[in-house]
């Protein structure tokens, strides 16, 4: 009699997977044991190079010469200070505004000039995004408006370069400087990125319809310089993290005396009494460090303090109520060097 056929055994599938020393977490590692000297010299060690670091980035700091001059209220008489936005829209009024300053401290040029606005949005989604990276760059592409709408063609249908509303917003304040009834030249060369003017904006891509949209915008172009040598603009499309920000307009190359009276003309064009923003000119020196910004040797300072403190801290609980240490032969990885396979 024939026994009936069994059925055969379903594979079974396992979801282990296959053994590696990666998967395993098995590769040749450092495994350092914190012992009590391990830990109070890296503290120290900290400690010591942080707070002369720290000290040395907030006296640079200290050291730095600087002036703001907020002028955007100096700008408006009694009568327009009713009504900013009319007066900073209206094309027929006189926006040239004078003011003066006296230097406390010797400045040593060169003298960098910036201008800052306040509750000025240029990180919103819809700004940042609204301009073509292949247009200005590429003279072919001088067709290609995509994300810049609003500002992306003429009432004629004719492309804007550059397109959108960053290029469109670019600031229109301009500033003059007079020293003793001698000008002062603002050099405004090299004040961009190098790698901005090399990269992202074509040395043949020209400026065309530029503020000829529907809507009254910021700064013009001119059409006979190439994108490249508009440092102006590739300084103000690096649009700014924060909504209040600086951005360098120039440099002046020469010395400022002690109780020189500088007398600044300035063409307050730019619109932000719309949105409530505020604007500053900035005059200031510079070191090794940068400009004026304490934060950075305050944090070193910060943090050095705190590794000697806790230094300090386990020096004496290890003298007060010193601990024995383990015997590290126990460890697992010194018992069987090779692990379970």
């Amino acid at each position: 009699m024939m026994e009936p056929h069994s059925a055969p055994t379903p594979k079974k599938y396992s979801k282990k997977p296959k053994y590696s020393k990666f998967s395993q977490q098995e590769l040749p590692a450092w495994k350092p044991i914190l012992t009590p000297g391990w830990v109070i010299s890296t503290f120290t060690v900290v400690g010591i190079v942080f707070i002369p670091v720290g000290l040395a980035s907030l006296f640079s700091s200290e050291s730095v010469e600087e002036a703001a001059i907020r002028y955007d209220d100096k700008c408006l008489n009694e009568i327009h200070a009713q009504n900013a936005v009319a007066f900073i829209k209206n094309d027929m009024t006189n926006k040239t505004c004078t003011t003066s300053w006296t230097v406390e401290r010797k400045m040593q040029g060169p003298i960098f000039i910036y201008y800052q606005l306040d509750n000025y949005y240029q990180n919103h989604r819809r700004y940042v995004k609204s301009r073509n990276d292949k247009q200005l760059v590429n003279p072919a592409s001088e067709g290609d408006t995509t994300n810049c709408y609003p500002q992306d063609k003429t009432n004629g249908s004719m492309p804007i370069v550059p397109c959108g509303l960053i290029a469109w917003s670019l600031f229109n304040d301009t500033y003059k400087f007079w020293v003793n009834t001698k000008s002062l030249t603002v050099n405004k060369k090299d004040i961009s990125w190098g790698s901005d003017r090399s990269h992202k904006f074509g040395s043949k891509v020209y400026p065309k319809n530029f503020q000829l949209g529907g809507l009254v915008g910021g700064a013009k172009l001119d059409e006979n310089i190439p994108l490249n040598q508009q440092e102006d603009l590739i300084v103000w499309m690096r649009t700014a993290a924060l909504p209040s920000f600086r951005k360098l307009y120039g440099k002046i190359e020469t010395n400022l005396e002690v109780n020189d009276s500088v007398e600044i003309v300035i063409e307050n064009n730019y619109n932000t009494y719309e949105f409530g923003g505020n604007k500053r000119l900035i005059l200031s020196t510079a070191t090794w460090i940068g400009g004026k910004n304490p934060f950075l040797g305050m944090a070193y300072l910060f943090v050095g303090g705190v590794s000697l403190l806790c230094a300090i801290v386990f020096i004496l609980l290890y003298v007060i109520k010193p601990r024995p240490l383990g015997d590290p032969s126990y460890l697992s990885w010194n018992k069987n060097p090779g692990h379970l396979k």
